[in-house]
């Protein structure tokens, strides 16, 4: 068994766990998130921690115990604090706005892309090259950055295109005849 998921996860003030047969839902100030736990992983709320065991000894309980807990963890630390992600657009004429529920973005191509955010996803644009995406989900979050950033992927000859803030694009020296 793995050492993520002996460790307990602890409630910060302002948040609250409850469990409904099979369903762990955490309330916290930025919102409530609910996660459906599978059956072979138990958990078990004391005072402002969660604990977390396995019914039987297999290899994939063992697995869906850390995967469990390492989901709970990111639920507790989204309802409390939030998660953001930072985008960048690297590129001449590459440039982004947020109208309404939709980011703009000028990627090159010969037409603007427009993508619809999810309600529980909020964008802000600084500078029109830097993209800041912020909500409590770090998994729906992650999928949104993932999916602007499939639009123009890095190029490894000049870097232009959408990457992440802490990603470095490694660099190819030209092509020599």
């Amino acid at each position: 068994m793995g050492r993520t998921a002996n460790q307990i996860v602890t409630l910060p003030q302002g948040v609250e766990s409850h469990i409904d047969k099979q369903c762990l839902t955490i309330k916290g100030k930025k919102g409530e998130l609910s996660l459906n736990i599978v059956d072979e992983v138990g958990v078990r709320c004391a005072e402002n921690t969660l604990h977390f065991s396995i019914h039987n000894r297999s290899k994939q309980a063992n697995a869906l115990l850390g995967t469990m807990r390492a989901l709970t963890y990111n639920m507790v630390r989204g309802v409390s604090d939030g998660f953001s992600k930072k985008l960048i657009l690297n590129g001449v004429g590459y440039r982004a706005k947020v109208s309404g529920d939709k980011i703009v973005l000028s990627l090159g191509f010969s037409h603007d892309i427009s993508y619809t955010l999810p309600k529980e996803i909020q964008a802000d644009v600084k500078d029109q090259t830097e993209i800041t995406l912020s909500g409590i989900d770090k998994q729906q979050l992650g999928q949104v950055a993932a999916e602007i950033r499939a639009y123009r992927p890095p190029e490894p000859y000049k870097g232009k295109g959408v990457r992440y803030a802490e990603e470095h694009v490694r660099r190819k020296e030209t092509k020599k005849k």
